[in-house]
This record gives C-alpha cells, structure tokens and sequence, in this order.
C-alpha cells in the first residue's frame, strides 16, 4: 500500500477557493480549437468586462439567480451562429475556463493579459 506521502496533491484536495482552483484551470486558446466546442452547442461567451472565474464560479456554484441577471443583460450568453462567423474571419485568442459541460470564452484582450 503507498504511503499518503508519495501521492502528490491534487488541486481537489488543496485549500484554495473555488475562485483560485478556477483561476489555476483558466488557459488561451485559439478560436480553432474551440469549434468542436461550438459545435456542440457548450461555448459560453462572456463579454469583456464581466470577470470569467466570476462566471465560471455561478455556474459551478448552480447560481441560476445571478446568471440570470447576466444571461439578461447579454454580458453572458451561449455563443451564436454569428460569433461563430465572426471568430472564423478574425481567429481572435481566448480566456478559457471549462465547468463541465460548459467551455467559457472571454476574447483575450492584449492590452491587459490578466484573467482574474
């Protein structure tokens, strides 16, 4: 039987906050990459401005209240048809953070490379 102490930790068994475990699991990607996503139907777009761990911590969290708010006020919204086009054109680079089943995309901004 392995001793507790050859098994390495996991960021499920660390103390960090669901906002912090997100944050570590937050990446760029590339438009090219998320189309099987968007095919799917499971991209989430969040509009520059709206914080993605945010996001991505209601919908961990099952927070219907304030996604609700905010699916209302179009900060977030399933990716459509016409974002799809217009990634194609542009191939801009994304945040991306997934809370399964969903992948969250903010347009990667380069003027200000933080996530959170």
């Amino acid at each position: 039987m392995a001793d507790d102490a050859d098994t390495p930790p996991t960021i499920d068994d660390s103390p960090l906050s669901l906002d912090d475990k997100l944050n570590l699991e937050t990446g760029q990607i590339a438009w090219s990459e998320l189309v099987r996503h968007f095919a799917r139907g499971v991209v989430i777009k969040v509009l520059e401005g709206r914080d993605l761990v945010e996001v991505a911590n209601c919908l961990a969290r099952d927070d219907t209240n304030q996604l609700k708010l905010w699916l209302d006020d179009k900060s977030v919204a399933r990716a459509s048809d016409d974002d799809a086009r217009d990634w194609t054109a542009r191939e801009p680079d994304f945040w991306c953070v997934v809370t399964a089943p969903w992948v969250l995309v903010q347009e990667h901004n380069k003027t200000n490379p933080t996530v959170h």
